[in-house]
């Protein structure tokens, strides 16, 4: 599967912006999408996942201000971003976890180039 995110920019704090993915290729099997994002500095971390049960999960730090939602039908998933604060400034990586037989754990976990967001005070 390969994913490909778009909708970055920049921003003023308090602006919004919306970011959206598409995942192609093999996208058999896919049970989760969502988005991690990557600072200048810092380690890769998770910001949002939907699974295919609908149990959206949000880091602490985005929770009320982001959302996230899924068009499986089209291979989508959305990240809707309100409140944007400076330290939000990174780069947003879209990701997919896909079952497979092909590991030992059953899955795969898939991240994109990402888009970067840039957030100014």
């Amino acid at each position: 599967v390969q994913l490909q995110a778009s909708g970055g920019g920049s921003v003023q704090a308090g602006g919004s912006l919306t970011l959206s993915c598409t995942a192609s290729g093999n996208t058999l099997n896919i049970n989760a999408m969502g988005w991690y994002r990557q600072a200048p500095g810092k380690q890769r971390e998770l910001v949002a996942v939907e699974p295919s049960s609908g149990n959206r999960n949000y880091a602490d730090f985005v929770r009320g201000r982001f959302t996230i939602s899924r068009v499986d039908a089209r291979n989508m998933v959305y990240l809707r971003m309100n409140g944007l604060r400076p330290d939000d400034t990174a780069v947003y990586m879209c990701y997919a976890r896909q079952l497979t037989i092909d590991t030992l754990e059953g899955y795969r976990e898939v991240w994109g180039l990402g888009t970067l967001v840039t957030v100014s005070s």
